[in-house]
């Protein structure tokens, strides 16, 4: 693709329909992420006895079940996205693409 082609495709309102799309839902994605993360750590560091504690009379503690919870959380949000692409975005940049390679 040379520049001009490429300056026509970034042109194209559905292109920068596609992009404002696409980059709101991967920043509301990453921050849901960056928050679980961070709350996660924050507890390590400020409320140690807090995750130490067992749940029930076992020997799991709260601790490891929220890091496997924040592990579980960024495999559901790649699933989300990624059905969001195929749904979403994934049609209109075959519709941008078509338009332009014709």
């Amino acid at each position: 693709m040379d520049d001009a082609e490429a300056a026509r495709v970034a042109a194209d309102p559905r292109f920068q329909e596609l992009v404002h799309r696409r980059g709101r839902f991967t920043w509301a994605l990453t921050a849901v992420m960056v928050a679980a993360y961070l709350s996660f750590i924050l507890l390590i560091a400020f409320d140690k006895a807090l995750l130490a504690k067992p749940i029930g009379a076992g020997v799991t503690s709260i601790g490891i079940v929220a890091g496997f919870a924040v592990i579980v959380l960024a495999i559901v949000l790649t699933g989300i996205y990624v059905r969001r692409a195929a749904r979403g975005f994934d049609p209109l940049v075959e519709a941008v693409r078509a338009e332009h390679d014709a």
